[in-house]
């Protein structure tokens, strides 16, 4: 079966009031992620099980823009592609010359992306954060605050100010892991990386939140 990555849970927001700034590692999450216009980077995912064996793996590209953009490239083993325009999502399927387009879901704790891409703010609204250090490395961990969400628990990792890497763990323990590589921070993105063109033929399915 094949992976679906994002609309799994890495991009596929209830505001909760009074907790601006609460937590000092909301605090220091929000002022890494503020200065972020763009993201571009390769990066390596993994999928394990409770008791950490693999179950699956891909490798692609990913390009990252506020707000609300995003696209997510498969290459290996098999080509996929997710583009947000910041109003709706396409998933693309090659193989089986087939598309699903939807709204954007803009809840933070059903589309880990836009913690990158949308607004920072949100973090202290929806997530209880924590933070633990060792030399330049810095790893936030991010519990939402609600109960309707995609997953337990996210961390990201950051190298000195530069993301590295996050993993999610869903309820059943099972963990979304990614590490990114060839990192590119606020550089030049074409608008264009935010569109697909679908060839003639495609089986184009539209969806509703």
């Amino acid at each position: 079966m094949k992976l679906r990555i994002l609309t799994a849970g890495v991009l596929v927001s209830l505001a909760v009031p009074g907790f601006a700034l609460a937590d000092k590692g909301a605090d220091r999450l929000t002022r890494i992620l503020e200065p972020l216009t763009t993201y571009v980077a390769d990066f390596d995912q993994q999928i394990l099980d409770g008791s950490g064996q693999r179950l699956q793996s891909a490798s692609g590209e990913m390009w990252l823009a506020r707000p609300g953009r995003f696209r997510w490239e498969v290459d290996a083993p098999y080509s996929q592609i997710v583009v947000s325009d910041g109003d709706q999502v396409t998933l693309y399927d090659p193989d089986l010359e087939q598309a699903t387009i939807q709204p954007l879901d803009q809840r933070v704790t059903h589309t880990p992306a836009l913690l990158l891409s949308g607004s920072a703010e949100a973090l202290t609204e929806n997530y209880e954060v924590t933070s633990s250090q060792r030399g330049t490395t810095e790893v936030f961990t991010l519990t939402p605050r609600s109960a309707d969400t995609l997953f337990e628990t996210l961390q990201l990792t950051f190298h000195g100010e530069r993301l590295g890497g996050l993993q999610m763990t869903d309820s059943t323990g099972q963990q979304t892991a990614i590490e990114f590589d060839s990192v590119k921070q606020n550089g030049s993105v074409d608008n264009a990386r935010f569109r697909i063109e679908l060839p003639d033929g495609t089986d184009v399915i539209r969806g509703g939140n």
